[in-house]
């Protein structure tokens, strides 16, 4: 991209010298090439951007399994983003590469389509918020990985400290890993563990049984407060 830039300083530089009347038209001519080559690329750049923020996303997990027109969507210009780069990869001039007239007219639909997806993907991700506002204090980058390994409840450990506050991870019964009974606070060694009054049952989507997860953690520590109060 820097190079190209070069090049299109130094031809205008050299439109600007009296000297080049004799090659005046070629040098507009390329010129006009470059110009067009640096627009081709600047519009791969934003779809390749795209996809690769998307591919991710789309390509499995459970969010496409719940976005299946999206992922179908989104399928067709990947295989058309295959195709395409495995074209230019042929091409060893950027200008000739960029100068193909089925890549020209693809990339601004592919990147019409991609932006479609995204606008999808980040309606799911508000609804999802809605759903269980705790998400709200969680990245987007961090939520798409946790909704993509929602059905999946051990692969939440990880992130239960940036979802709730001084809660490190939580405890599954070792036979059903859908069954949590305990939650273990932060601090490290000596932590505090409180057990449920009921265990929690991962199960759904994980914005329904996270809701559940904090019904019965207040409930818990409420009537922990209550047996407290009533020893004093």
């Amino acid at each position: 991209m820097e190079e190209l830039e070069d090049s299109q300083m130094n031809l205008q530089t050299m439109l600007t010298m009296r000297h080049v009347s004799p090659f005046r038209s070629l040098a507009q001519e390329l010129l006009g090439s470059l110009s067009e080559t640096s627009d081709t690329l600047e519009r791969w750049v934003k779809v390749q951007m795209m996809w690769c923020a998307l591919e991710s996303v789309f390509t499995g997990g459970d969010i496409a399994k719940q976005m299946p027109r999206e992922a179908k969507k989104f399928a067709k210009v990947d295989k058309d983003w295959a195709k395409i780069m495995t074209k230019a990869s042929e091409c060893r001039n950027v200008v000739e590469c960029c100068a193909d007239e089925l890549l020209r007219n693809s990339l601004p639909t592919m990147y019409g389509e991609l932006e479609k997806c995204q606008k999808s993907l980040e309606g799911y991700l508000e609804q999802k918020q809605n759903a269980f506002p705790r998400f709200y204090f969680v990245s987007n980058a961090k939520l798409l990985i946790i909704l993509s390994q929602g059905s999946d409840p051990l692969a939440m450990n990880e992130y239960y400290e940036n979802v709730f506050d001084a809660i490190q991870y939580v405890e599954y019964d070792k036979k059903d890993k859908t069954i949590i009974y305990k939650i273990h606070g932060d601090g490290g060694d000596g932590h505090e563990i409180i057990p449920f009054i009921s265990p929690v049952k991962a199960v759904g989507n994980i914005e329904d049984w996270l809701m559940s997860l904090l019904q019965n953690m207040r409930l818990t520590l409420k009537e922990l407060a209550r047996s407290c109060a009533a020893g004093v």
